[in-house]
């Protein structure tokens, strides 16, 4: 058994993810952290488990992207060292009229603090674009990183906000 990573990506239709989930399960892989999403009629689902070498599940999925519909990647990682300390977990918000670079930029005077973003999903709708990032953040970053996002939002004329996460959320 070993640690893999699996992407799929395709056009969305019921069924994707009892499909996939139906698979590994059937080799006896393990489903440790997925996550999945509908993106403008795609389907996008990453996600790591336990199971057999990558060549067996690749070819377990071959039935699910045969016909061209889905595309599925498996590759052996590492698994997370443990005992590392994270930071502080922190939600960063943008709201405002869609603009070129606004998850570049937010995410990169996250990473100058030395916060990791570990989640981010952005939606458009109509003009109205939204942001939302879990990061995590070192000790007494938080204040710096606030005025450095202000700073972002002024220039892009969009609204962001910080806010320590409640551990009830993530």
């Amino acid at each position: 058994m070993q640690e893999l990573a699996i992407t799929v990506i395709g056009h969305d239709r019921p069924g994707i993810v009892a499909d996939v989930a139906g698979v590994l399960a059937g080799l006896g892989a393990n489903l440790t952290d997925s996550t999945m999403t509908r993106l403008r009629g795609h389907f996008a689902m990453t996600l790591v488990c336990t199971g057999p070498h990558a060549p067996a599940v690749e070819a377990a999925l071959a039935p699910l992207t045969a016909d061209g519909a889905l595309l599925a990647t498996v590759r052996a990682v590492q698994p997370e060292a443990t005992g590392e300390v994270r930071g502080e977990p922190y939600l960063v918000s943008v709201h405002g009229a869609d603009r070129l670079g606004i998850v570049a930029a937010v995410c990169r005077v996250v990473e100058e603090e030395g916060g990791n973003v570990t989640d981010l999903t952005t939606r458009l709708t109509g003009p109205l674009y939204l942001l939302i990032a879990e990061v995590d953040l070192p000790p007494d970053a938080a204040d710096r990183l606030a005025e450095r996002l202000r700073e972002v939002g002024q220039r892009l004329d969009v609204e962001v906000t910080l806010r320590r996460a409640e551990s009830d959320l993530l």
